[in-house]
């Protein structure tokens, strides 16, 4: 599955209510916290990042997140997609590989140290507001910033060199932990190390039905338990199991229980 490879330098500021989606981390990603915090959940753990933390993200990884700005401020932060062209060139330049395993999480906060705080300062000129880079700025910044893991973190070099693509997983411990995630089919069958043709095979042999039907059945299931016994309004279950708005759920909702989710606390 192709991603999209293109370097990217992001500031996130805003003053709103907490924060929350998900999101697929294609490429990896190193950050700095300014202001405000946020909490993580990666393959079952949680992970939290507060004012001046270095944090690093790992490629090909789903994510739910939750941003919280500080009580009358703002959240603000900075990351740096880093692209697998440049590490390839890097690679290639300095004849860099991975030379053993990669064990680490999925996120990692980094110690501070004097060579992350200057090449943050150095980011901070740059920052107008437009989240947008010269394309030329954007390739040597994203380029130091790997030369800058590297060399306060040397570990990273197995992780930032690895440029296999993800193995073959349990399909179904995969499914059951992540069914969640509003992605398409062709993302669970990439993340899970298959093909879309060998996806769809082997989910049928494992669930004894088709992906999309089993997903929705899921979500629906849960968004029932929740609304029923947990006494949520539909507004706040429809992206919490899945989907992607309103209507769709309560439309799907409907023919799966005959009866619309607004109503479901008085029909039963």
């Amino acid at each position: 599955m192709q991603e999209n490879k293109k370097p990217n330098i992001l500031y996130s500021c805003y003053s709103r209510k907490n924060s929350e989606g998900e999101q697929f981390i294609a490429q990896h990603n190193f950050g700095f916290m300014i202001s405000g915090s946020s909490e993580h959940f990666i393959g079952g753990e949680k992970f939290v990042f507060k004012p001046g933390d270095f944090r690093f993200f790992k490629r090909n990884q789903l994510t739910r997140w939750t941003k919280f700005p500080p009580a009358g401020g703002e959240y603000r932060s900075i990351s740096i997609s880093i692209d697998q062209d440049t590490l390839h060139s890097i690679s290639e330049e300095y004849n860099l590989t991975a030379t053993g395993p990669d064990n680490g999480q999925g996120a990692m906060l980094l110690e501070p140290n004097n060579l992350l705080k200057h090449y943050i300062d150095s980011l901070v000129p740059y920052l107008d507001g437009s989240n947008e880079f010269n394309k030329g700025l954007t390739n040597l910044k994203v380029k130091e910033a790997v030369m800058v893991l590297l060399e306060t973190n040397p570990g990273l070099k197995n992780v930032l060199f690895d440029f296999s693509e993800p193995g073959k997983l349990d399909l179904e411990a995969y499914m059951n932990e992540h069914y969640k995630f509003n992605i398409d089919i062709k993302r669970f069958a990439y993340l899970t190390g298959r093909s879309l043709a060998a996806f769809k095979r082997d989910f049928q042999k494992i669930f004894n039905t088709a992906p999309n039907r089993w997903l929705q059945q899921k979500r629906l299931a849960d968004a029932h338990y929740l609304i029923r016994e947990k006494g949520w309004k539909s507004s706040d279950v429809y992206l919490e199991v899945g989907f992607k708005d309103l209507s769709h759920f309560s439309f799907a909702f409907k023919k799966a229980y005959g009866v619309a989710p607004s109503r479901i606390g008085a029909a039963i």
